[in-house]
C-alpha cells in the first residue's frame, strides 16, 4: 500500500463539500483508498466515514492507497485535493477534466 500523510486545507475540515469530493474521487479511481487520523482509518470512498474522522484544517491524515498500476497518480490526485481548500477552489486537475 503506497501511503502519504498531508495537512487538510480546507476551512471546514474533511466536511461536507469536500468530503464529497474526495470520496467521489476515491470512488471512481479504481483502487481501495483509505484515509487514517490517529488509530481512526476509513473508507475514502464513503463520505460518512470521512467526516467521522473529526479531520479539521491543519490536522495530518494519512492517504492510503492499494498497490494497484496508477497508484502513484490516484495519491498525487487525493493528496492535492485534501491539500486544496475545497471550500473555495478547485485543484486544476479537476477543472481541466471538466471542461
Amino acid at each position: 500500500m503506497l501511503t502519504r500523510q498531508v495537512t487538510v486545507a480546507s476551512a471546514s475540515g474533511l466536511h461536507a463539500r469536500p468530503a464529497k469530493i474526495v470520496a467521489q474521487t476515491a470512488r471512481v479511481c479504481g483502487a481501495a483508498v483509505r484515509v487514517a487520523k490517529g488509530d481512526k482509518n476509513v473508507n475514502a470512498a464513503s463520505i460518512l466515514s470521512l467526516m467521522t474522522l473529526g479531520a479539521y484544517q491543519g490536522d495530518v491524515v494519512e492517504v492510503q492507497v492499494e498497490e494497484v498500476e496508477n497508484a502513484p497518480a490516484i495519491l498525487d490526485l487525493l493528496c492535492e485535493l485534501i491539500e486544496t481548500d475545497l471550500d473555495h477552489e478547485l485543484p486544476a486537475i479537476l477543472t481541466d477534466k471538466a471542461k
